[in-house]
């Protein structure tokens, strides 16, 4: 599984594309799919971190972190924008921060409530997705003329012979 530098080190301008649009509104916004005890999907808003570094979302005591510290598999879906059904898509596996200076540094730097029962967690990216769609035409349509679907898949990863969807319609 590659880190969020690894990814953007191999597909620069597709990093910052799913940057650009996981950030688009200030902080990172987003949708979290975690799995749940019994298997099935459970779908949280979050705010993920992309730094130069890596890719994290600082989780409090919730469904969502005992998701992801029994089963760290996760997929993280862009907020929509206003202006267009662009999207993107990113999935892997997420793995608590145990550095007490990197938890540090970053709590610092974002600010995080030194209080809380908060955790940080790296994701790793096996699959990463951006889906250019151009503006908004009221309706969704599954093929539009202006469309653009890049997917990377890591090289090193078992899942990147799995098959991936194409398109996505949310």
């Amino acid at each position: 599984m590659a880190s969020w530098s690894e990814f953007a080190a191999d597909e620069p301008r597709l990093a910052t594309a799913i940057r650009l649009l996981m950030q688009q509104y200030g902080p990172g916004l987003g949708y979290l799919a975690t799995v749940r005890a019994d298997g099935g999907p459970r779908i949280h808003p979050v705010s993920p971190v992309i730094t130069d570094h890596g890719l994290y979302c600082f989780i409090i005591d919730s469904p969502k972190r005992r998701d992801l510290e029994r089963d760290g598999r996760y997929a993280l879906h862009s907020f929509p924008p206003e202006e267009s059904d662009d999207e993107a898509y990113l999935a892997g596996r997420a793995h608590p921060v145990t550095d007490v200076d990197k938890v540090a540094q970053l709590a610092d730097d974002l600010r995080a409530v030194p209080h809380v029962d908060w955790r940080l967690f790296e994701f790793t990216v096996d699959v990463a997705m951006m889906a250019h769609r151009g503006g908004t035409t009221g309706q969704l349509t599954a093929v539009a003329e202006d469309a653009a679907v890049q997917v990377w898949l890591d090289p090193a990863s078992s899942s990147a012979h799995s098959p991936v969807p194409t398109a996505v319609a949310c």
